[in-house]
């Protein structure tokens, strides 16, 4: 079996801009701790603020992109994994081509000329992380690039797709050709919930995606809040997995399989109306460094083995040792080889 180009990501592409700060500055922003959210202007100053006064790192970044560079990680096979996403055409984008290349990953980047390169400030208190995104260039995605030939090339050639939900608020008729695409020839799509605003604010483009998706991620509070937006009246983790799986599908070909993470809890799975828990790599408290990734890296761990046709209980089991690794270093990183048996 060929592994050349078989997992296509597409996303916002953003250089996460990661400190370690204090409750004060995200008191000062209004941030929750714990919390992805889209930046407003009141969160502007934030990005320069963060870079003068604390010691800062730079590490390409994007909840897709997090997960593909993760899943090109386990995986060792030189093109396995491609990317496609909008960058600017700045120091800040030269920045993430020479990161993704460096990470294996075959990345065909939209340059927009108008707009800089994305940025996420990853404020970092405890151990636990809150995400504020400037989307700039990411948000400037346009499907003309996707039909372009070298481009399309990409996904005829792939057989399985992850998009986050953050794209949703990107390039919706992007994710309905690659929807279209995998229903008509049988390939596998995974998407996830991303955050509990994707399930408020943009509920009509997620749940049009979600008929064409056969894995759905998520962790519980996204779980939570996709619930209490279609009145299902239940905080039940494996209630509201197993309705998440039993969602309308625009193919009967695969059963869909929704994966819910728990934090320290075990990982939901849902499928044919039953629910399986798989325990998570508990962490001393000592060890942990920064949870910024950790949902990211489950799904790069568990892709590289789906790509691979393991059974269920071996992918669970990757994603939980990338999340593992992920959580003891600085940001979304990992060490140069995986030792995953």
């Amino acid at each position: 079996m060929s592994y050349d180009g078989i997992l296509l990501g597409m996303g916002n592409p953003l250089l996460d801009i990661s400190a370690v700060v204090d409750q004060e500055f995200l008191e000062k922003y209004d941030v929750k701790l714990a919390n992805a959210i889209l930046a407003e202007d009141k969160h502007l100053p934030m990005y320069d603020e963060l870079a003068s006064k604390y010691p800062v790192e730079y590490i390409a970044g994007g909840a897709t992109q997090n997960s593909i560079r993760v899943a090109q990680w386990m995986l060792q096979i030189p093109g396995a994994t491609s990317y496609i996403g909008c960058i600017g055409k700045d120091k800040f984008g030269e920045e993430m081509k020479k990161n993704s290349k460096l990470a294996g990953v075959n990345v065909q980047y939209y340059e927009d000329e108008t707009e800089p390169t994305g940025t996420c400030a990853v404020c970092v208190v405890g151990g636990e992380r809150s995400l504020i995104a400037n989307l700039s260039a990411a948000n400037c995605y346009k499907s003309e690039h996707l039909k372009r030939p070298e481009n399309w090339a990409l996904v005829e050639k792939a057989k399985y797709f992850y998009i986050a939900g953050f794209f949703l608020t990107v390039s919706p008729e992007s994710i309905q050709l690659v929807g279209e695409h995998v229903v008509a020839q049988n390939k596998i799509f995974a998407m996830n919930l991303s955050a509990p605003f994707i399930c408020e604010f943009f509920r009509d483009v997620q749940e049009k995606a979600l008929q064409y998706v056969d894995y759905v991620f998520g962790n519980e509070s996204e779980a939570r809040t996709f619930s209490k937006v279609h009145r299902w009246e239940t905080d039940n983790i494996e209630e509201i997995a197993v309705k998440i799986s039993q969602w309308p599908k625009a193919s009967g070909t695969h059963r869909r399989i929704t994966i819910i993470t728990q934090g320290v809890d075990p990982v939901v799975v849902a499928e044919d109306g039953k629910v399986t828990l798989f325990p998570v790599i508990l962490l001393p408290k000592e060890k942990l460094v920064d949870t910024n990734g950790a949902g990211d890296a489950f799904v790069g761990g568990f892709l590289s083995q789906l790509v691979k046709e393991k059974r269920m209980e071996d992918c669970v089991k990757a994603g939980c040792y990338a999340a593992n690794v992920i959580i003891q270093r600085s940001g979304c990183t990992y060490p140069e080889k995986p030792d995953f048996e």
